[in-house]
C-alpha cells in the first residue's frame, strides 16, 4: 500500500471504495479498487471477491485489450484486498448519457464497435461478462471506452453458469430462467439492450420506464420489443437479431461469436482493425480538468458501524493467501546455457508453438520451436500461475498465426514492387534461443 499515494474517491461498490491513486516510484496513476474484508465477510462475499481477481488476471494476461478496464497489480492488507486498476477518468456512459443526452446512430455505433471488441476479448477465454449496461462502461481523456467491474464475470470453460445474475432489462431470457445454463451467448442480448438505451434512453424492457424488477423480467422474456420507425433498416435488423429469445438464432451464437456481430451490415464500412488501435473519433470528448463522475460528498461512504461485531480469523485471512500478483508488462528470458546475452532469433524461423503444454523440470511449459537452416532448436516457457500460463499459451499461438499472416503478405508487396519476393521477414524478431522464462515478477 506505501507504493501509492492515495487520491480522491471515485466511485462506491457493495464492498469497498474506489480511488484515485498514483504510484510512487513511476508516477504513473491508476485506480485502486479496495475492498473491506469485514464487509466482504459479513456480504458472505468471499468466493465473489476471489472470482473478481481471477477474472481480472486472465483478461489482463497476454495480448493486451485496450477495451477493457485490466489489473496491473493485485495485493492485499490486513483489512482490505487492493486491485491496482487502469484509471479512466471520463466518467461512464450513462452519466453521460445524462449530460448529453440520447446518442445518435453514428455515435452509438462508435461505442458499439469498441465494446464488441472487448466482449470479444472475453468470450475467446471463455469468459461471460454478465453486467453489460451504459453504467459500466468507462471513457478515457480521449473519448474511448473500456468496459469496467467484472464482479459477474464467469469462466465457463468447464462449467456453465446457471445463476440469474445481472441487471435487470439487460439480463437475457436464459439468465431470467431458473436452472437454465448459458454462456457468452448472454452478452449479445444485454449489448443490444445497451444499444438500445443509447439510442432512446432506456432499456427495450423498461417501457414507461418502470422501476417493477418482476415486470420488466416478464417483458424480458415474453414481449417482442417493437422497434421505433426513426431506426434505419440496419439498425433495426441489428436489433432484432441481437434481442433474438431463441439463443440459436441471435446475432453472435451461430458459431462465429463476434465476427457476425462485426460483419453485419449495420457495421459496414467498419475497418476493425482501426477500430482496434483506436484511429476513429469518438463522438464525445469529456471535458478536460472536471471530475465527470459524481461528488464525493454524493458517493458517500460506508457506516463503519455495519461492520463493527465482525472479526476477521486465521481462516478468513488464509482464503486470501495467494490473492496478491502482478501482472507482468516485460517478460525476461534466461539462457540455459549461462549466457547473458540472448540470441537474435527472426520471426520466420518460429516454426511452431505447442498447443499442449510439456514437462520441463517437472514444470508444464510451453514449447516453441524454431529452425534458422542450420539447427534446429525450442524455447521453453512456464509460468508458476495455472491460468496466466494458459493464457500466454493462447496469445503466443494468435500472434504467431498474426504475424505468420503479415509476412506472407509483407510477401507479396515486395513482390509487386520489386518483381520479386524480397526477404522481408528479418524485419520482425523476438529474442531467446533454447531458453527459460521468468515473468519480471519472479514467477517461474
Amino acid at each position: 500500500m506505501n507504493d501509492f499515494s492515495v487520491h480522491r474517491i471515485i466511485g462506491r461498490g457493495g464492498f469497498g471504495e474506489v480511488y484515485g491513486c498514483r504510484k510512487a516510484d513511476t508516477g504513473k496513476m491508476y485506480a485502486m479498487k479496495c475492498l473491506d474484508k469485514k464487509r466482504i465477510k459479513m456480504k458472505q462475499g468471499e468466493m465473489l471477491a476471489l472470482n473478481e481477481r481471477n477474472m481480472l488476471q486472465a483478461v489482463s494476461t497476454g495480448i493486451d485489450c485496450p477495451f477493457i478496464v485490466c489489473m496491473t497489480y493485485a495485493f492485499h492488507t490486513p483489512d482490505k484486498l487492493c486491485f491496482i486498476l487502469d484509471l479512466m477518468n471520463g466518467g461512464d456512459l450513462h452519466y453521460h448519457l445524462s449530460q448529453h443526452g440520447i446518442f445518435s446512430e453514428d455515435e452509438m455505433k462508435f461505442y458499439a464497435a469498441e465494446v464488441i471488441l472487448g466482449l470479444e476479448h472475453m468470450h475467446k477465454r471463455c469468459i461471460v461478462y454478465r453486467d453489460l449496461k451504459p453504467a459500466n462502461i468507462l471513457l478515457d481523456e480521449n473519448g474511448h471506452i473500456r468496459i469496467s467491474d467484472l464482479g459477474l464475470a464467469c469462466d465457463f470453460s468447464k462449467k456453465k453458469p446457471h445463476a440469474s445474475v445481472g441487471t435487470h432489462g439487460y439480463m437475457a431470457p436464459e439468465v431470467l430462467s431458473k436452472g437454465t445454463s448459458y454462456d457468452s451467448c448472454a452478452d449479445w442480448f444485454s449489448f443490444g439492450c445497451m444499444l438500445y438505451k443509447l439510442l432512446k434512453g432506456h432499456s427495450p424492457f423498461r417501457q414507461h420506464k418502470t422501476k417493477d424488477k418482476l415486470e420488466i423480467d416478464k417483458m424480458t422474456l415474453t414481449m417482442n420489443v417493437e422497434l421505433p420507425e426513426s431506426f434505419s433498416l440496419e439498425l433495426k435488423n441489428l436489433l432484432e437479431m441481437l434481442l433474438q429469445r431463441d439463443v440459436s438464432k441471435r446475432l453472435g451464437c451461430m458459431g462465429n461469436g463476434a465476427d457476425e456481430v462485426k460483419m453485419h451490415n449495420f457495421f459496414c464500412g467498419i475497418d476493425w482493425h482501426q477500430v482496434y488501435i483506436q484511429k476513429y473519433t469518438p463522438p464525445l470528448v469529456p471535458p478536460r480538468g472536471e471530475v465527470n463522475a459524481a461528488d464525493a460528498f454524493d458517493i458517500g461512504s460506508f457506516d463503519e458501524e455495519d461492520t463493527k461485531g465482525i472479526k476477521l480469523n486465521d481462516a478468513d485471512q488464509d482464503l486470501y493467501k495467494m490473492f496478491s500478483l502482478t501482472i507482468s508488462e516485460r517478460l525476461e528470458l534466461h539462457s540455459e546455457s549461462g549466457n547473458n546475452k540472448p540470441e537474435l532469433i527472426f520471426m520466420d524461423q518460429v516454426e511452431d508453438i505447442s498447443s499442449d503444454f510439456i514437462l520441463h523440470k517437472n514444470e508444464n511449459c510451453i514449447q516453441i520451436r524454431i529452425n534458422d537452416g542450420t539447427r534446429d532448436g525450442r524455447i521453453i516457457l512456464t509460468n508458476s500461475d495455472e491460468i496466466g500460463l494458459k493464457e500466454w499459451s493462447s496469445s503466443l499461438r494468435s500472434a504467431h498465426k498474426i504475424s505468420q499472416d503479415l509476412l506472407g503478405s509483407m510477401a507479396k508487396k515486395a513482390g509487386k514492387i520489386y518483381g520479386s519476393e524480397r526477404d522481408v521477414n528479418k524485419s520482425m524478431y523476438i529474442f531467446g534461443a533454447n531458453c527459460s522464462t521468468k515473468t519480471s515478477n519472479g514467477s517461474n
